[in-house]
């Protein structure tokens, strides 16, 4: 193999093989920078999650006596059972090393690990968010493009204007809305659909499916009219910034079709201030959405985060709240990582 006489006399390589070295080091480094900081906020969320909820007013141990009376023996066993006659430090020490573990403690309610009592709702907000997600990521992508591609005509103008007011609407005010309209019945307009629960009990197979699905109508509609409006925003934003790029004009002048252009060339080029909202968005579904949850009684881990905020559980709502705080953290960091593979000026 013949080899450059300079290189070989240690002559620095040529700029060429300078920034090809350098795109070889730049990814692995810019990984580790973004794993280490997602490292740093799960420990940030871990620490904040044990001091954070112990400002809520009220006994736990109180509430597991029912309200009964009960002698300072019993409340003392209670507080020695569960751990909370230790100084908050060791309290906190012992949370951490369990933590570590995959042990979030016992619920103070369920007396049952909060890791299963987690498992067991999960399918459950995945199911409702799960589906609002691909639908409103679908919709707010497809009619943030179109508006953004004729921008200024009244269909930008309708679709902006509906996205903003549905975006700035409260979820829970319009679940509400949908029960009385859709549920109770209100004028003309009869009751179709259930006013909450995940489903009525005593159905089986397809029937059953069909039941959940009715359940799910109203919920998921609540979420998808108010989270589309955000993705449609971003989509059209992206596009417009990309509408003047001399790579259109010269695709145009390709004699390529105005759909083609849209389709092959500057939707793509758009999409990544998009896919870092989706990504977010995705790691949401595990949290899913407390008041939505909360207002059609969906037995999902939005529901339980709220049931467990009136005792207070502090294992449960500290678990649960270390679960929505570490899907996002992971999906954001996965976001990250998938930049420089879509775009590669990032990470460089």
């Amino acid at each position: 193999m013949t080899r450059d006489p300079a290189v070989a006399a240690g002559a620095a390589p040529p700029p060429d093989d300078r920034r090809a070295r350098v795109r070889g080091t730049a990814y692995p480094r810019y990984v580790a920078g973004k794993l280490g900081g997602a490292a740093v906020s799960l420990l940030a969320v871990l620490v904040t999650s044990f001091f954070l909820f112990r400002l809520i007013p009220g006994d736990p141990v109180k509430f597991m006596t029912g309200g009964r009376q009960v002698s300072a023996e019993q409340l003392a066993a209670y507080r020695r059972e569960f751990g909370l006659d230790l100084p908050l430090w060791e309290q906190f020490t012992d949370y951490c090393g369990k933590a570590l573990t995959g042990d979030l403690g016992t619920s103070y309610q369920f007396r049952a690990p909060v890791v299963d009592r987690i498992g067991e709702a999960l399918p459950n907000t995945l199911l409702l968010t799960g589906t609002s997600f691909v639908l409103y990521t679908v919709i707010g992508v497809v009619l943030g493009t179109r508006a953004a591609w004729r921008h200024g005509g009244p269909g930008d103008r309708f679709h902006t204007g509906l996205a903003l007011v549905l975006y700035s609407i409260p979820s829970f005010w319009l679940g509400l809305l949908l029960i009385i309209v859709f549920s109770v019945g209100a004028g003309p307009v009869p009751g179709l659909f259930p006013t909450g629960g995940m489903e009525s009990g005593g159905e089986e197979g397809f029937a059953y499916v069909l039941d959940v699905a009715h359940h799910l109508v109203l919920p998921v509609v609540t979420l998808v009219a108010v989270e589309y409006g955000q993705t449609l925003l971003v989509a059209r934003s992206a596009l417009l910034d990309e509408m003047g790029g001399d790579y259109l004009t010269t695709a145009r002048a390709k004699g390529l079709r105005d759909v083609l252009v849209r389709r092959r060339h500057a939707v793509p080029n758009a999409l990544l201030p998009t896919m870092t909202l989706v990504f977010i968005n995705l790691g949401r579904t595990v949290a899913g959405v407390i008041l939505v949850e909360t207002v059609f009684s969906w037995p999902g881990l939005g529901g339980l985060f709220y049931q467990a905020l009136s005792v207070p559980d502090l294992p449960l709502v500290q678990g649960l709240f270390f679960a929505f705080a570490a899907a996002v953290i992971v999906m954001n960091t996965l976001a990250d990582l998938l930049h420089p593979l879509l775009d590669p000026r990032v990470g460089r």
